[in-house]
């Protein structure tokens, strides 16, 4: 078979590659304005040379953000109506609608993290922001599809759907963009979460929850340390105590210590701040027990500050109002995890290229809202890697063989789930397990 990530796909991937999409929730100052409306037009645009129809491109419904699990930053930052308005989700289609059993989904965000890295192609490497996170998997992904397309079965006896979301960096955790995409049905018997994972096909996706422990107290000045609460000092505390209780309290569980902060002057002591940990579990049940260990934690964290700080001179207010002072908050919790097993579905991938992900433990991306699907099976799959391919950070790249090589791994799964779909049934009965 000759390369299907060809000239076209590769002017594609420059194209998106110069439109900023940066999320909102991540924007800082110097950052160009989000252009993801225009960059999901020129994707539908590609997608339709291939035979996809548009069938909605258009912004969250506001209700989406009055559920459960909604992120309290995504919250705020949607009482500005040009929030939403600006972040809009593509939803494409080849084939007519059909019943789930004899439809494969395919997820690929296009918002990314800030941070402008000068999009570049040397011949064989692509550099910029979403390189490899995700514009480059979202190209490649069309690639194989367009590939695909020529075979008379897709599109005629199966179904492929296409979500190009916004929302999966921040923070936002697919709560405006994958969430309402899915809950409305848009997904089908094989769901496939384009990220990068090394052509590893993860049947697993991690949930996070974000907690903020809140300071309140008074300040003073420096030349009376003692008269007020120093909330450095305390939220420092806790930091290490949380840092060194949680790590190992629930296997397979990761505690991500992240901002501490209080005050930047250096002649007060800060009375007020904030401390937040990013918690990611593997399974629903393990998220509660997690949640536990850190709410006892904390508690015998405040314990443990009052006995050291107590009996001392600068810090003895703080060590008496601690338990007082401090508050456990939630930025975001209650999600569900991904963990679900299809031998089927397994076997399908293996003779599509993709590798076998063994004990390897997954991460948290949008996937999470596929968990619990009935006669459904979802994958985790895509080029590069999150950490070797420098995702979230300075010099982001992807490499076109990896590309090419995920195209591929499009192309042989789609026409393989055609080839073995299911004869028709009446639409009446209940779903099958599955193409055989």
């Amino acid at each position: 078979m000759s390369a299907l990530f060809t000239g076209r796909y590769r002017e594609l991937l420059l194209d998106l590659l110069r439109l900023p999409s940066v999320n909102p929730l991540e924007t800082g100052p110097d950052e160009p304005p989000s252009r993801l409306p225009q960059l999901l037009e020129r994707y539908a645009a590609a997608a339709a040379e291939a035979g996809f129809r548009t069938v909605r491109l258009a912004a969250p419904p506001a209700g989406c953000l009055d559920r459960p699990g909604v992120p309290a930053t995504v919250r705020a930052a949607a009482r500005d109506p040009r929030f939403l308005a600006g972040q809009p989700s593509l939803l494409l289609r080849l084939g007519p609608e059909r019943a789930r059993t004899d439809t494969v989904m395919f997820n690929v965000h296009l918002d990314t993290v800030a941070g402008h890295t000068p999009p570049d192609f040397d011949g064989s490497r692509f550099t910029g922001r979403g390189a490899v996170d995700a514009k480059g998997p979202a190209t490649a992904l069309l690639a194989g599809l367009a590939t695909a397309a020529a075979h008379p079965a897709v599109g005629r006896d199966v179904t492929v759907l296409v979500q190009a979301v916004a929302g999966e960096e921040g923070g936002a955790l697919g709560t405006y963009g994958t969430r309402p995409l899915m809950e409305a049905g848009h997904h089908g018997r094989l769901n496939v979460f384009c990220e990068p994972t090394g052509l590893r096909a993860l049947p697993r996706a991690t949930a996070a929850m974000t907690a903020r422990i809140t300071v309140a107290g008074e300040d003073a000045v420096d030349d009376h340390p003692d008269a007020g609460h120093n909330a450095t000092v305390l939220l420092g505390f806790l930091a290490q105590h949380l840092a060194a209780r949680l790590d190992g309290a629930v296997p397979g569980a990761r505690v991500c210590v992240a901002g501490l902060h209080t005050g930047h002057t250096h002649n007060r002591v800060h009375g007020t701040g904030t401390l937040l940990l990013n918690l990611s579990y593997r399974t629903t049940a393990d998220g509660d027990r997690l949640k536990s260990a850190l709410t006892r934690q904390l508690t015998d964290g405040l314990d443990r500050f009052a006995e050291l700080f107590g009996a001392g001179r600068e810090f003895a207010r703080t060590a008496r109002d601690a338990a007082r002072i401090t508050r456990l908050g939630w930025d975001k919790q209650g999600l569900p995890a991904l963990d679900n097993r299809d031998p089927w579905a397994e076997s399908l991938l293996a003779r599509a290229g993709a590798r076998s992900p063994a004990d390897e433990p997954g991460f948290t991306c949008d996937a999470v809202w596929a968990a619990g699907l009935e006669d459904a099976f979802t994958v985790v799959l895509g080029p590069g890697d999150l950490a070797a391919n420098r995702a979230h950070a300075p010099g982001e790249f992807v490499d076109l063989a990896d590309l090419e090589d995920f195209a591929r791994v499009v192309h042989r799964l789609v026409t393989s789930f055609a080839e073995e779909l299911r004869p028709p049934v009446g639409r009446d009965e209940p779903p099958t397990a599955g193409p055989r």
